[in-house]
């Protein structure tokens, strides 16, 4: 894993040997044909940001004869793609050329460097039980094609099953002990979810639903004891390994950083928190600890409050508009049927593009001591995670590139941008004055901005082989600090998704840097507002192709790989 394959070298050479064979305008029917086809293909995660709409009665399937259509498809789309040609076309167009041979490279990079379908056992946690519960995070009521649909998932996990034996055929240990340890206890885990969720199907459905459980039961009990007996046997190591990597940052996440640089950013921007916090401390040295809401009801009544103060003061400061058509992002209760299997993603559901008119949901426990890191925050101030998942975080920015008037800019690409708004968001609405009320939870910014730093360095280390996954839940347990389970969590998601701890504190470097670009050329013109406007609505667009098309710089753009 540690050499860049022929299949990648093949894909650098095909980047410059094009030869251009049509016109750039016939760019939006091949994107609208990928966007179609990748959300057949796209393999479910436990990240919130690239949940896609899937097409009806879909069920993700990945027997190896699949896997090798999905090569020889992406093969079409690159051809396709790399006899485009769009010299001389306008910035908007050559910014839409790179951001869909961008996601092109993000298939190639699943398929044949990361391969997690190959490798992690994990996956097919995902593949299987993850994409139930998908399907269990929107609000109920359940329609008849949601309760379908969920029956098909279910049905689907035997084969999915069959497949993992088969593909999993270079296995990391870490891996398999992750899948593991998120099986233990299956079968009364997934026999809850169906107590409570079978209330809300129609009696066919709820008859289907419970003669499917059986066999996806046995399937996963199957698997996890086939896990167990080989894990003594395979290897240890996770690390992707540096061409890898550096293919990822190139030509997925378009980064003009090496390693080097992306570790010396994150390590600047730790510190800079930690000085921060410091003097935030030092100034609320004599006041109260943050006391938690007494109960669930008057955390969600307050959660309303304030998501409706936000909007308010986005607008009345000028920071960002915030559209009259947008729902808005609401706790409620975890419900019993999600409970089970809630650490297999986030508790959230923020909509789609077909769902501009629903409500934004996140799933609250009980205001305890014990909770996680960021339950724990948002049980004494929801704000900082309102302003990060929601408005004018990743609820608010999602709509809004998902009414993006581009139709190549409305999918989800890649969460570098996504997640770098997010954080931004955080010490924006900081700076603004929104928390000048509440000098704890201006603590509280600050131990996320702590958290989002460490895991640059979490994330390459990993990538490089300088960190084991225990090493680097340990370090971000001591570092940050904060709970062991969380620091496991984080410690395990980064270690089989290389690139995405980065995201949030990369993504937001860059946008301050474009921020501060942008100033100093508009001068008294700029309006941040107007700033704010443009990087929200194009948030699923890598941030150095919003430089591109905002200043007409294309300079950290990286180049499209040379061959080698």
């Amino acid at each position: 894993m540690r050499r860049l394959s022929a299949v990648v070298l093949g894909y650098s050479f095909f980047l410059l040997s094009a030869s251009p064979a049509l016109r750039g305008d016939d760019l939006p029917e091949l994107a609208s044909q990928f966007w179609e086809w990748r959300a057949q293909q796209q393999p479910f995660t436990e990240d919130d940001i690239p949940r896609l709409e899937r097409p009806e009665g879909f069920v993700q399937q990945w027997p190896r004869e699949q896997v090798d259509g999905m090569r020889q498809k992406l093969a079409e789309y690159e051809k396709r793609w790399r006899a485009l040609n769009v010299k001389g076309e306008s910035i908007q167009n050559q910014v839409d050329y790179r951001l869909i041979g961008s996601a092109l490279a993000r298939v190639r990079w699943e398929l044949d460097i990361e391969q997690g379908w190959k490798r992690n056992p994990l996956f097919y946690v995902h593949q299987t039980l993850g994409s139930m519960q998908l399907l269990l995070l929107p609000p109920a009521p359940f329609s008849p094609s949601r309760q379908a649909q969920i029956i098909k998932r279910v049905e689907a996990i035997p084969t999915l099953i069959q497949a993992a034996e088969q593909n999993l055929t270079i296995m990391r240990r870490p891996f398999a002990q992750l899948a593991i340890d998120a099986l233990e206890d299956a079968p009364e885990r997934f026999t809850a979810v169906l107590t409570a969720v079978e209330r809300e199907f129609e009696e066919p459905n709820r008859q289907k639903l419970v003669q499917a459980a059986p066999a996806a039961i046995d399937a996963l009990t199957r698997y996890r004891a086939w896990l167990v007996e080989k894990l003594p046997s395979l290897a240890a190591d996770t690390a992707i390994g540096r061409q890898n990597y550096e293919f990822f940052l190139k030509q997925v996440a378009l980064l003009p950083y090496s390693p080097e640089q992306i570790l010396a950013m994150g390590r600047q921007e730790w510190e800079r928190s930690v000085a921060f916090e410091a003097y935030e401390k030092n100034r609320n040295a004599s006041l109260p600890a943050q006391a938690l809401f007494p109960t669930q009801a008057a955390q969600i009544e307050h959660e309303a409050k304030d998501e409706q103060q936000i909007r308010d003061f986005l607008m009345a400061h000028n920071v960002l508009t915030v559209p009259a058509w947008l729902r808005h992002y609401r706790n409620l209760p975890l419900p019993d049927y999600v409970r089970p299997f809630s650490e297999l993603t986030v508790t959230d559901d923020l909509t789609g593009p077909s769902r501009l008119k629903e409500d934004g949901t996140s799933y609250i426990r009980h205001p305890s001591p014990s909770l996680g890191f960021f339950s724990l925050s948002t049980a004494k101030d929801p704000r900082p995670i309102i302003v990060h998942e929601g408005v004018p975080g990743h609820y608010l920015q999602l709509c809004l590139g998902w009414a993006n008037d581009d139709p190549i800019r409305r999918h989800y690409y890649d969460s570098a941008s996504n997640e770098g708004i997010g954080f931004y968001a955080e010490e924006m609405m900081l700076q603004a004055g929104l928390f000048d009320d509440a000098p704890r939870t201006r603590e509280i910014i600050y131990s996320f901005m702590r958290l989002r730093a460490l895991r640059v360095e979490v994330d390459v280390k990993l990538a490089l082989g300088q960190f084991t996954m225990e090493q680097a839940a340990d370090y971000l347990a001591r570092t940050v600090p904060m709970d062991t389970t969380t620091a496991k969590q984080e410690a395990a998601m980064f270690a089989s998704t290389p690139g995405q701890a980065i995201s949030y504190q990369i993504g937001k470097l860059q946008i301050l840097k474009l921020l501060a670009d942008a100033r100093m050329r508009q001068g008294d013109t700029f309006s941040l507002q107007a700033f704010h406007d443009f990087v929200w609505q194009n948030g699923n667009v890598p941030l150095s192709l919003q430089r591109w098309e905002l200043l007409q710089d294309p300079s950290e753009t990286p180049p499209m790989e040379q061959p080698k």
